[in-house]
Formats: C-alpha cells, sequence, structure tokens
C-alpha cells in the first residue's frame, strides 16, 4: 500500500491530520488508510479487517457506526445541521451536560480537545490575571497551540517568550509545583493536568501492586483523598485556577468524568473524545465565576473573546452527543468499559506469563482505559521491541499500539485477540534474546514529539 502513503503524503503534510495516526507511530504492515469501523472492527483499503484496539485515539467507546447514534446525528442533519441562532439542540445539550457533570455551572462547545484546552488556559489568565501556566510534564498532549507546544521538544515556529511562560511540574510530586509557584510568586494562572494516563494518582488504590498496577472501578470513590485533591487544595490556596483535562477519562471513567468519581471540584474542566462516540465534539466548561468571562450580558465588563467557532455547535455531533448519553446511562457503558478493560489486561498479563514474558509484556493502569509497557532485559520501556509487538499483532488482525476497550468488544474478538498473542509473545521473547534484527519489518515506531524527523 506504498501508493496509499505516497498519496496521502503528497497532499497533507505527514499524512494525516493528527500526528498520532502518521505511518511513523506504527510498524511498516499497519494499514496506510481505513475504510470503514463497525462495533469493534475496522477494515483497510487493502481488504483486512481488524479488531481494532486504538478505536480512533479512544475516541469510539461503544462502538463504530452504532445504530441509534448515527441515526440521531442523521436526524439532526436533516434538520439543516447548523442554524443562524443558537439551535434546539444545542441548547438541550448544554443543558444536559451541566446536568450530568456536577461541579460545571456552564459550557462551552467545541470541535476538538485542543481549542478546548487552550479555551480554558485564556478564562484562567482572564480570570487571575496572571501569565503563566503550570502543566504536568508526564502528561503527553494538551494542545496543539503554542502555549503547550512550547514546551515540549518541538520549539521551532515558536517565540521564547510563549515558551517561557508554560511551566512544568511532576505528577505525584506536590513539592515540585510548590518550587513553580515560589520561583514565580503571583504569576501562576492555572495548573493543567490530567485525572491519569499510566500513572495513578498517589492514594488511589489498586486492585493490585507491581511496576504497572491496575485501577478497577471499585477502588474509586469520592471518600478516597489523591494527589488530585491536594493539587486542588494547593490552588484554592494560592488563587490559581485548577484546569482538569478529561478528554480521555471522560465518559470512560464515568458519564460525570473522574472528577466525579473522585470527588472533585475543578474550576475548569475539558472533554472530548468519546463523549459522543466518535462524533467530533468537544468542550471547556467550569464554574460560572470563571466562565462568564466570556460572556455578553453583562454591560460594561471588559470582555473575553472565548470562543467563536462556526461549527462548534454542529448540530449532528450536538445529536450523537445526546443519544451517545442516553445509550451509556440505558447500558452501562462505562461500568462495561471498567469490566471490558479489566478481562483485556488478565488477558494480556496471563498470556505473558505463559510465555514467560511477565516481567517484560506488562499491562495495568486504569482498567477503563488501561496500557502497556513492553521492556527491554533491563526492565527500561524499549520501542523496539513494542514496534515488533505492534507488528506481530497487527500480522494476526489485531489493530494494536494502544488497549483501548470499546462497549462491543465481544466474545470473538477476545478470541482473535488470544490468539494474536499466543503468536505475537514468541516472538518477542526473539527479540529480547537475539535483537529484533531480521524480525522487525522497516524502522521502529517514533515518539511523536521529537525534535528532528
Amino acid at each position: 500500500m506504498a501508493e496509499m502513503r505516497d498519496r496521502l503524503l503528497r497532499v497533507i503534510p505527514g499524512g494525516a491530520h493528527t500526528y498520532s495516526r502518521g505511518f511513523d507511530v506504527y510498524p511498516s504492515n499497519a494499514p496506510d488508510v481505513m475504510v470503514r469501523g463497525k462495533g469493534c472492527r475496522a477494515w483497510s483499503a487493502d481488504d483486512r479487517e481488524f479488531v481494532d484496539l486504538a478505536m480512533a485515539l479512544a475516541s469510539v467507546g461503544i462502538g463504530y457506526a452504532e445504530e441509534a447514534i448515527d441515526e440521531a446525528a442523521i436526524a439532526q442533519i436533516r434538520n439543516g445541521n447548523t442554524a443562524s441562532r443558537p439551535s434546539l439542540v444545542e441548547l438541550q445539550a448544554a443543558e444536559r451536560f451541566v446536568d450530568l457533570v456536577g461541579p460545571v455551572d456552564m459550557v462551552k462547545f467545541t470541535k476538538n480537545g485542543s481549542t478546548a484546552v487552550t479555551a480554558a488556559i485564556k478564562l484562567a489568565r482572564a480570570h487571575t490575571g496572571r501569565i503563566k501556566v503550570a502543566r504536568c510534564r508526564q502528561h503527553p498532549f494538551f494542545s496543539y497551540d503554542d502555549w503547550f507546544i512550547g514546551s515540549t521538544a518541538l520549539k521551532k515556529g515558536i517565540p521564547d517568550a510563549v515558551i517561557e511562560n508554560t511551566l512544568m511540574f511532576d505528577f505525584n510530586d506536590l513539592d515540585s509545583l510548590a518550587a513553580l509557584v515560589e520561583s514565580n510568586p503571583d504569576e501562576i494562572a492555572c495548573v493543567v493536568m490530567e485525572p491519569m494516563t499510566v500513572l495513578s494518582p498517589a492514594g488511589l488504590p489498586t486492585a493490585d501492586s507491581g511496576p504497572f498496577p491496575l485501577v478497577c472501578r471499585g477502588d474509586i470513590g469520592p471518600g478516597k483523598r489523591t494527589f488530585l485533591h491536594d493539587v486542588q487544595a494547593f490552588c484554592q490556596a494560592h488563587g490559581i485556577v485548577f484546569v482538569l483535562d478529561e478528554m480521555l477519562t471522560g465518559f470512560r471513567w464515568d458519564l460525570g468524568g473522574a472528577q466525579g468519581m473522585l470527588g472533585l471540584e475543578p474550576d475548569i474542566s475539558t472533554f472530548g473524545k468519546a463523549m459522543a462516540n466518535g462524533f467530533s465534539v468537544a468542550c471547556v466548561a467550569g464554574k460560572r465565576e470563571v466562565m462568564e468571562h466570556g460572556s455578553i450580558e453583562f454591560s460594561g465588563r471588559e470582555r473575553v473573546f472565548l470562543l467563536s467557532t462556526t461549527h462548534g455547535a454542529e448540530m449532528c455531533g450536538l445529536g450523537a452527543f445526546l443519544e451517545t448519553v442516553d445509550f451509556s446511562i440505558e447500558h452501562d457503558v462505562t461500568g462495561a468499559l471498567w469490566s471490558i478493560g479489566e478481562r483485556l489486561v488478565k488477558l494480556v498479563r496471563s498470556k505473558a506469563a505463559a510465555h514467560g514474558l511477565d516481567q517484560h509484556v506488562l499491562a495495568g493502569g486504569q482498567a477503563c482505559r488501561p496500557g502497556i509497557m513492553v521492556l527491554d532485559r533491563e526492565g527500561r520501556p524499549c520501542d523496539q521491541l513494542r514496534s515488533l509487538m505492534m507488528q506481530e499483532m497487527i500480522a494476526h488482525g489485531v489493530l494494536f499500539g494502544a488497549l483501548n476497550p470499546c462497549y462491543r468488544l465481544d466474545e470473538e474478538a477476545f478470541e482473535v485477540i488470544s490468539t494474536a498473542l499466543d503468536h505475537a509473545l514468541p516472538v518477542i521473547d526473539q527479540g529480547l534474546a537475539n535483537g529484533v534484527d531480521g524480525l522487525l519489518q522497516g524502522e521502529p515506531v517514533k515518539p511523536v514529539f521529537r525534535q528532528y524527523n
């Protein structure tokens, strides 16, 4: 399918509209172009069928082409899909979201997570009169805008003055955040972080121990104080806006997000990804006193130009969001994601143990969206071995690179995954023993955030 890749690169910088879909983050045998998906399965342009464990960067939580959600979107398309004034579905979606997420008083919809998080930064700066942003070093992505990208290895095209205004602290290390505040007194507008990625917040119980513990739904409750609560209290004490990015945890942990399960009350939250089962819907939401900086009804108040997007409240996406909520409530989708993800982790762990690789192929993290690590003989994450595992799983019918369960991940799919693991893990064992030369086709996968191609 080199022809497809060449065509993509000829007309699209990077060959995809998200760097995480680029050819360089997948092994050479991965499909270059997908044509359709249904449930937990996806089909490529070269007529291959896959059980999809990437699920469109975790944006599809129920399943591809879920009929009730598609029909809700189509109904809004037939209503015109957009309007010259706010649409009825826009109002209904905003009211529904505010009802779902407890600490939220107001919400503004947009089309992607980057614009939502950048809007949160602007609100925080307007609310505090401060400029600098403290973002969590271990959380991989917040926005394509300069304030974030300038804090990564990709600094080309970004002014130094912008780069200097984003500071980094470490997850589960309140002292590192306190040090930033001490060295930048009354300058930090907000703290930006996710509830959890690979690392669990300190204080959150886990189902097991070890290098990659599993967090199950029963481990979580609003009575448990965690590092996130400490950050929230610290922000309140120092007049800093607490921004919780729930792009990935929202609509997977719970319909009210991780904040609902943990009893957090961030000043601003951002949601997206699975909230409309793959339709383009994201939002910035929060407490009224912060969100109202973007309002227009207060005569004489200085205005903040928050978000103004022609298609931000596109009716088909908001119709899909409303139906996603209804479907999720009726079928307890978030509960299913926790249990399906736990089963997926246990399958990977059991297969790794059976092949003598339980110290090298690790699965864990939040069960509703678990992670996987492939370690070398010294116990370090290894891109070459991870590439080899991705290659072998893809070769046996699993579109692999993440463990993003969906509600429609069925018994047959689990059988495909199990069989693929039995084929892939012996190859990993060979790679550990002798290196990947002769086993890995093409180049190893590369990280998105690298300075040079």
